[in-house]
């Protein structure tokens, strides 16, 4: 089951993602290019802090 922090994080991974098609489907390719470098960097945060809240 998903928390709720979880769901969050899926979901500003999905508007990113929507952004970035969004921007390089329309022609703005470096814009979107710059909102895909947001995709990782929000997966990589969501896994650092649940590392670091993790119970032993």
């Amino acid at each position: 089951m998903l928390k709720m922090s979880d769901k969050c994080i899926l979901i500003s991974v999905f508007v990113a993602f929507i952004t970035t098609a969004y921007l390089w489907f329309n022609g703005q390719k470096e814009e979107g290019l710059f909102t895909a470098t947001w995709i990782p960097s929000i997966l990589t945060f969501a896994i650092y802090f649940k590392v670091i809240t993790r119970k032993d």
